[in-house]
This record gives structure tokens, sequence and C-alpha cells, in this order.
């Protein structure tokens, strides 16, 4: 509702793409003057904006899908106006990157959003290197057609068992989420051919190889499996040690002799 009272207020509504605005626009009966705003015209549209608003105009900024400014154009426009000392009020949507984060499963107190890998295979190899130790859950989006092709990378830079999660047309109608270990997914992908959407790809923080030594790992587990059933033993040990909770279930199916 406050989305709708900024739009019906402004004085001219900034869009990435007027067609698809208007249809929104159309949709709620807002008769508001839509102008182009995107990355090819913003150099030349910025003076104007800012005298707009030096002049006392109300000017609203929309992107396509999702929340202008992640993977949209805006940033230099609201560093412009915030340099000309205007405020600039943000109204929360639709992120396809938060909605997946809380989807997932995964852990959600440190993560980093890296937007999208680059486009040419050695430079998105290279990237995904650099990312592979930060303890944090990684977030990327992708074109569905590099899909399997980033999996695939990413499981060589990240390791085969990373958990990862696919998230494809979040908060839409076809909204669809995959879970796996990059290995898993890589496969799945190269095999089942690009999905169709918008992609959301969420990669768990690395698995604590060398924080928690295999022999504490089996320990606790054992601990916890003599006075739990395996399935609520392994979500336990997850929690206490933050290792994925299906390789711990997989741990469990191996040390159930130790406990005859």
């Amino acid at each position: 509702m406050r989305a709708l009272d900024i739009l019906t207020s402004a004085d001219e509504i900034l869009a990435e793409d007027t067609r698809k605005t208007r249809r929104l626009l159309d949709a709620y009966g807002l008769k508001s003057r839509v102008t182009p705003y995107h990355d090819h015209n913003g150099a030349e549209r910025r003076p104007d904006i800012l005298k707009k608003l030096q002049d006392g105009g109300r000017l609203a900024l929309v992107s396509d899908a999702g929340t202008p400014l992640l993977s949209d154009p805006g940033y230099k426009l609201v560093r412009a106006v915030l340099d000309e000392g205007h405020k600039v009020i943000p109204i929360p949507g639709a992120s396809a990157l938060l909605a997946g984060l809380v989807s997932a499963g995964l852990p959600s107190d440190r993560f980093l959003f890296a937007g999208f890998p680059p486009q040419k295979t050695v430079a998105r190899q290279g990237a995904f290197k650099d990312l592979a130790a930060i303890d944090a859950t990684l977030i990327f989006y992708e074109s569905p057609r590099r899909l399997a092709a980033s999996l695939s990378e990413m499981a060589k830079a990240f390791g085969n068992d990373r958990d990862v999660v696919v998230a494809r047309e979040l908060t839409k109608l076809f909204e669809e989420t995959r879970t796996g270990t990059l290995f898993e997914l890589a496969e799945h992908y190269e095999e089942a051919g690009p999905p169709k959407g918008e992609v959301v790809i969420l990669v768990g923080p690395p698995l604590g190889v060398g924080e928690v030594s295999q022999a504490d790992i089996e320990t606790a587990l054992l601990a916890a499996m003599k006075e739990l059933p395996l399935k609520k033993a392994a979500a336990e040990v997850s929690e206490e040690l933050g290792l994925s909770k299906r390789d711990l279930y997989q741990l469990g199916l191996t040390l159930k002799d130790r406990l005859e």
C-alpha cells in the first residue's frame, strides 16, 4: 500500500522499461507520468532529474523485477541524488536474493551477494576461486543457459560436497527450489538442460574441514545417536557444529554398528 501511495503521489516515475511499468500502473488505475531511466540513458538523464528534484519535484524509481539497484540500474542516480542533498526513501519489494536466502535452509547470519558471475569461463573460474574460503553463504544470480557450467565450476572451486540451493522464479507462479550438493545439482542441470526463468544460486559456507576433526564429528554424532533417532541426532549435531544435516545422516548410517 505504501508503494502505491508513493507511485500515486510521484510527479514522474523513472522506469527501466516503461511498457512493463505501465502494465503495473494500469492494473491499479494509476495515471502517473512514466519516463525511461536505464543504463544506456542514465548519464544523459541524470542532470535533468537532479534539476527537477532541485525544483521540488517528487520522483520515483522502479525496476522491471525485484528491488531497484540490486543487479538493476539506479546506483549512480541514487549517489548523485544524495550528493546533491536530496532524500532517498526506499520502498522494499520482492528481492530474489533475500527470498532465496530465507527459503534455502542455509546459514543466514552471514551472507555475501556476489551478483552475476563473469560470463567468460576463465574470469568466472577465477572469481569462484577468490570466494571459496569465505565463511558465509554465497548468493549469485545466473543466466539459465550458464547454470550447469557455473555449478560445475563452483564444484571444482568450492568442493563437490558443498551444499547448494538453486531457486528460480521466486515469488512468481512457477517458483521452484532444488537442493543438493554442488556435484549433484551440476549433474542434474547438465542432464536436464537450462531451466526457464530467473535463477538464484545459494552456496552454503565451507564445510569446516580443519575446524572440527572427523573424530570429533563422529564422537558427537555417536553421543547424540545414543539418545535420539538418527534423523534427530543428525539435526542436533548439524546445529551444534554447523555441518550438513544430510552428510551427518549418511555418516550416521555407517556408524550404527558401533552402537550395537
